[in-house]
């Protein structure tokens, strides 16, 4: 992975301080896969967590891919080694539902979200517990706040990654709860409407819209320069 520190940095100080006591909370999507916004997100979340006091949560809102915790973990010798799973929320609460229920049981939702803390830095990263679904079971993401609200009371920054726009809406479900969200495009991408259509749908859900983050390479780590535009 590209040393992408100075951008980071550089990226949160336009973003400005977290809004209040409570973490902010960073929303990263592109356009159409392999833009880079994965990537990004994970080099922002650790560039944060140098300097963090309370926890940054890194989690990956395709919940059935499960890349971000894959890459971390196979590669300790750039990112630190992965800790024991822990719990991904503070209360109960859960930013989606496992349908249909097996069981009546109070938090049953969390318990399929494992969180791992990376290295000695601040970082957690979150994994869900595939092999825990039973045969017909799926997970939906919820259009709700509570989660949000619960996860960033005790953070610094919270940093989630969307799959991109064009193969799922999931960024536009959670959209509303971020106070940034970011686009990132790649400086030589395929579509450029993908772009504008992306931040429609975006605004259109209720999401606080933060700018481009124009990015130079595609799909292989980048070097890049990060411009945020209205």
């Amino acid at each position: 992975m590209s040393d992408l520190s100075s951008e980071m940095a550089a990226l949160a100080e336009r973003l400005g301080p977290a809004p209040g006591a409570v973490a902010r909370l960073v929303q990263f999507v592109a356009p159409e896969p392999g833009e880079g916004a994965s990537t990004l997100a994970r080099a922002f979340a650790l560039e944060m967590a140098k300097t963090a006091i309370k926890p940054v949560w890194l989690i990956e809102l395709d919940l059935m891919r499960g890349e971000q915790h894959a890459i971390i973990g196979e590669d300790p010798d750039v990112y630190g080694r992965l800790g024991e799973p822990t719990r991904a929320s503070p209360n109960h609460a859960m930013f989606f539902t496992v349908q249909p229920q097996i069981q009546n049981e109070a938090g049953l939702d969390a318990s399929y979200l494992a969180a791992y803390a990376v290295g000695r830095s601040r970082l957690f990263v979150t994994r869900f517990r595939r092999e825990r679904l039973a045969a017909g079971q799926t997970a939906r993401i919820l259009p709700s706040a509570d989660y949000w609200e619960a996860i960033a009371a005790h953070s610094d920054y919270v940093v989630v990654d969307a799959p991109a726009w064009s193969r799922s809406r999931l960024a536009g479900v959670v959209a509303p709860f971020m106070d940034a969200n970011l686009l990132v495009v790649s400086a030589d991408k395929r579509h450029p409407e993908a772009a504008a259509e992306a931040k429609r749908g975006l605004e259109a859900a209720g999401g606080r819209w933060s700018g481009v983050v124009m990015n130079r390479a595609h799909k292989a780590p980048p070097r890049f320069i990060q411009k945020l535009a209205p």
